[in-house]
């Protein structure tokens, strides 16, 4: 098959949406229908011990949420699919942000009781910034929920985009019968089963056979409910949705299967293979021959037994190949990978080769750091790959000093994640870490004891946030860092932090030392 052929077969997207949505549950089937797992993980259940695929770190068990993207690819009629599965608690949202970087399109699963949560919101917004193509999957409508027209009245000013139902529920909950899929002009009767697919039945909507299928009653609202979409709502245009400007809805239960075949057979045929990506010097086609991609996420001690770190990288151009010298522009140094893999969340196999939209994994001794590029020779540098300002700090003491060298190991490469930052008090050298949410600090305690053997505590630490600052007038910048010396750190690329203790002391500096950028992102 042809470079250009194999690129345009594959689909990366990523599945987001607020905590408990049912994203996890909504990958588990897709892989489910491409025949990548037999049989699903039943999410939320502890009496069966099966978890979801995509959540397999130990404490994702256990919590049932997930809290690291996962990667997993399967082949689904001529197509190649990638999925990320993202993490919903907004405590891990900045891996969520950095995925949304490395996909060409995105499904927002929505519960059709809640409608849009506050999360569901901000990564709209990065999705808006990037002008990333959304379809909406509003799920649960097994269960009692609000009213479909109310639901994409809310999607429409919530998400600030147009919405164009292309399958339509009859009832909800208790009554509910199944979906019409107005895409594919069929019917999908509702019977509940976790594990098999319902199937479809294909039924003229204006013939009496559907009276036979659904009742009269619902019959006759269906046919009214498509009326006002067909009047009210625009038609799918396939130009708009690759910009962004136009969401199609589909309607489910993931849980049940139900609604999920709908959405990946038209997913497949709408959604856009991999597009051009900005990088700094220019925009990188993916269709070019020769081979760039970018590191957007590091995942460390995916396999228990080895301590190794695996660097994701999104292919942007051309096709990657096993042992054949690449650039890592960062150090100037060409590197060759004996070993690279595809996923299925924590299973991985060796490859030979990866297109343009693939994603692929790299052993990391400590090489890679998230955002660097990898070419065939050209200096590129890709963008767009931030690490927030934290909003929540903490001391790290060692609780068993016969372990130093694990906890120093563990809290390395865990930081290479870029699950939290770590900032070095210049004034009295003590670690501090640095996290957008409370769980992060959790989760690090955890992992630093079971993947590392190595015991922390943390000790309370009262800052407003954390700046990166730089100025071209050495004297002024000298001069800040004399009088704030005790809310001076390094980074861990030794850049300067400013650790500002309240609003007001942020404010006040950013007035007094005119010459000073105060950056609140890394990137700069």
């Amino acid at each position: 098959m042809s470079l250009e052929s194999e690129i345009k077969r594959r689909r990366t997207f990523a599945i987001i949406s607020h905590p408990d949505a049912g994203k996890t549950t909504l990958t588990e089937k897709l892989l489910l229908f491409g025949g990548a797992i037999h049989v699903a993980g039943a999410v939320k259940s502890n009496k069966i011990k099966k978890t979801a695929t995509s959540d397999w770190m130990e404490i994702e068990k256990q919590r049932g949420i997930s809290v690291a993207t996962s990667v997993m690819g399967f082949e689904y009629e001529g197509y190649k699919i990638n999925i990320l599965d993202t993490p919903g608690h907004q405590d891990f949202a900045e891996d969520t942000y950095r995925t949304l970087t490395a996909v060409d399109s995105v499904i927002i699963v929505v519960d059709a009781a809640k409608g849009v949560e506050a999360q569901t919101r901000k990564l709209m917004n990065v999705c808006r910034m990037r002008n990333t193509p959304v379809i909406v999957f509003v799920n649960k409508l097994d269960r009692e929920g609000r009213d479909p027209f109310d639901l994409m009245d809310e999607l429409e000013a919530e998400l600030g985009i147009a919405v164009c139902p292309l399958s339509w529920p009859i009832n909800m909950g208790q009554h509910f019968k199944g979906v019409y899929n107005v895409y594919g002009h069929n019917l999908q009767l509702f019977t509940p089963n976790k594990q098999t697919i319902s199937q479809a039945v294909d039924v003229d909507i204006r013939s009496a056979a559907l009276e036979q299928h659904v009742g009269d009653a619902d019959a006759a609202k269906l046919r009214d409910d498509l009326e006002i979409i067909e009047g009210v709502y625009p038609a799918f245009e396939h130009a708009r949705y690759l910009d962004g400007q136009l969401a199609p809805i589909f309607f489910g239960s993931a849980l049940n299967n139900f609604g999920v075949k709908e959405l990946l057979d038209c997913f497949v045929q709408v959604a856009p293979s991999p597009r051009p990506v900005q990088a700094v010097e220019r925009v990188v086609d993916p269709y070019e021959e020769a081979f760039t991609g970018f590191v957007f996420k590091i995942h460390a001690n995916m396999d228990p037994n080895h301590r190794s770190c695996i660097a994701f990288v999104k292919v942007c151009s051309g096709r990657f190949e096993r042992n054949v010298n690449y650039r890592h522009v960062r150090h100037g140094k060409m590197m060759r990978f004996s070993s690279p893999t595809a996923f299925m969340a924590q299973k991985k196999e060796t490859v030979d080769e990866a297109y343009a939209g693939d994603i692929v994994g790299l052993p990391d001794t400590g090489t890679f750091k998230i955002g660097d590029t990898l070419t065939a020779g050209e200096q590129l540098h890709f963008k767009g790959l931030p690490s927030f300002s934290p909003e929540m700090f903490k001391y790290i003491e060692n609780a068993d000093p016969m372990k130093t060298k694990q906890l120093e190991k563990g809290i390395a490469q865990l930081m290479d994640e870029g699950v939290a930052q770590l900032f070095i008090n210049q004034f009295n050298g003590r670690k501090i870490i640095g996290t957008v949410g409370q769980l992060q600090f959790e989760v690090i305690q955890y992992r630093l004891l079971h993947e590392y053997g190595a015991q922390c505590r943390w000790e309370p630490l009262s800052l407003h946030k954390a700046c990166w600052i730089e100025s071209d007038n050495e004297a002024e910048l000298e001069a800040f860092k004399k009088r704030k010396a005790q809310y001076m750190a390094h980074d861990r690329d030794g850049r300067d932090v400013f650790l500002a203790d309240s609003a007001y002391v942020l404010q006040m500096a950013q007035q007094d030392f005119k010459d000073i950028r105060f950056h609140f992102t890394s990137e700069f």
